[in-house]
């Protein structure tokens, strides 16, 4: 039995934002995801870092302020995964008028103190770069700065920073118990992998497990706990992409909702979400013939040509895990987190989480370890807004620099490879390529050191892993390249295997 200070159920990005934290003030933690990291509700949001210019319209001023703060903040440690955006508002004869947008984008630009991130301002949609796209009608806008994020590879980010500070991540482990005894918790972990079974003893128990925060409630732990959270579905739709420039587009509907048009990877458009509540097994969610038909219609509203059902190439569904604030409709519920302490004096405390943004992570973080630390003894200051993520050890404004230092380090590198990996790996990229010796193209520009990097070292076990967490490379390989994929990837782990069983 191993003891330890922490122990986190859920490798979302708040589990896993959580263990880095408490990791780097030196709490011993341990984390166990029952998957793969990111695999649920971290793997389907809408890729974006931002503070949420609709929530004002609900009041939620704290959190789009929070949120507002963070952006600059996460931009500057992970500047890899994380990139500015413009985002173009058109205005739409007989929704929100542009007094009352203008008024909000005025709040959105100074309630988070923006600092690097350029200001609104209006916009022509007839003439310049954004002219084209649209319908005719749509003649004026506004422009405003967010940001896009890799959300999976983010969330591995936070692993491996956790893991370099210490912390033990335990990936396809259930955690199958979770028992007080006095002042600690007894957890009983099972590897989905192999089946063995190990114990760990800690002061502090997290239940990060966001869709499935309830049920380890009310299963591992045994807890009799009413319902906590509301399960919203959100779908997106992915596309050829759409327009040439390299804006985002966010469109007004009239049930009072909004959709957004994201450029992705490069040759895509991503258009989503949707807000329905969502009955079932969050791991059987998947995109609905109402949902895509939403979509579509929404999206043809603006765009000159109407997007059709064959124009998409890929589609996801996530469920995420909102507070329960019994609101009357699923957009309206809080996106805000609420953590709670459970324990009397004396008692093993557990901390649950409900809710929650991948924008507000850290701040959410920041706040469960200061009641760890409330519980258990403070250990340490917060540090994180200030440490560089692995891989993001370089300017905001350095990936072009970066690309071209490794296409100098391997010149048969093309100029398309080097840019998905500076913006998958940042100065890590130059680890992986270091000697020049990249083995076979698995396809697509995957080589094999690149391969071997993420089963090593990011805990990929499967061409999924890879191909949809650890990258989006998915959008390009064919059913077969991913069969061919997986089964190179079970041979390396053979491999592996005996050399450790030696």
């Amino acid at each position: 039995m191993r003891d330890v200070d922490l122990f986190v159920i859920g490798g979302g990005i708040n589990g896993c934002g959580i263990a880095r934290d408490a990791a780097g003030r030196g709490y011993s933690v341990a984390l166990a995801e029952m998957k793969d990291l990111g695999s649920g509700t971290s793997s389907w949001s809408t890729k974006l870092i931002h503070g949420g210019l609709r929530y004002l319209e609900h009041y939620e001023f704290r959190l789009v302020r929070e949120a507002l703060m963070e952006r600059e903040v996460l931009w500057r440690i992970a500047p890899h995964v994380i990139r500015p955006l413009r985002f173009v508002l058109p205005l739409h004869k007989g929704l929100r008028p542009a007094w009352l947008l203008r008024t909000g984008l005025f709040l959105y630009d100074h309630l988070g103190g923006r600092k690097e991130l350029a200001a609104t301002r209006s916009v022509d949609l007839t003439t310049g770069p954004l002219a084209g796209p649209l319908k005719p009608e749509f003649r004026r806008g506004f422009e405003y700065s967010d940001a896009r994020v890799d959300d999976t590879r983010f969330v591995v980010l936070n692993a491996l920073d956790a893991q370099d500070r210490g912390a033990e991540i335990l990936v396809r482990s259930e955690v199958s118990e979770a028992r007080r005894e006095g002042d600690r918790w007894h957890i009983t972990v099972r590897s989905r992998e192999t089946g063995a079974v190990s114990h760990y003893r800690c002061r502090f128990l997290v239940n990060a497990a966001g869709p499935w925060v309830d049920r380890v409630l009310g299963g591992a732990m045994g807890s009799n706990s009413a319902r906590n959270i509301r399960l919203v579905q959100g779908s997106h739709i992915v596309t050829r992409k759409l327009y040439e420039h390299d804006r985002a587009y966010i469109f007004q509907n009239a049930d009072g909702r909004i959709i957004f048009a994201i450029p992705y990877e490069d040759e895509f458009t991503l258009v989503g979400t949707t807000d329905r509540d969502f009955e079932g097994d969050p791991a059987a969610a998947a995109i609905t013939p109402e949902e895509t038909d939403y979509l579509l219609k929404a999206a043809s509203e603006y765009f000159a040509k109407p997007l059709v059902e064959s124009d998409i190439v890929w589609s996801f569904s996530g469920v995420r895990p909102l507070y329960d604030d019994h609101a009357t409709k699923a957009q309206e519920a809080t996106r805000d987190y609420v953590l709670r302490v459970d324990g009397e004096a004396g008692q093993a405390p557990v901390l649950n989480i409900f809710g929650g943004k991948i924008t507000t992570f850290r701040k959410l973080a920041e706040d469960a370890v200061a009641q760890i630390g409330e519980r258990i003894g403070t250990r340490g200051a917060a540090w994180t807004g200030k440490a560089a993520l692995p891989g993001g050890d370089f300017a905001t404004d350095g990936a072009g620099a970066l690309e071209a230092r490794l296409r100098a380090a391997v010149p048969t590198l093309s100029e398309r490879t080097a840019r998905r990996m500076v913006r998958a790996y940042g100065t890590r990229a130059l680890t992986i390529v270091q000697g020049g010796q990249l083995g076979d193209d698995l396809g697509h520009g995957l080589r094999e050191a690149e391969l071997d990097y993420l089963i090593d070292h990011e805990w990929a076990r499967s061409a999924e892993d890879v191909l949809w967490r650890r990258s989006k490379l998915g959008l390009h390989f064919t059913k077969a390249e991913a069969e061919r994929l997986d089964q190179r990837i079970a041979e390396r782990l053979e491999l592996r295997r005996g050399v450790a069983a030696q």
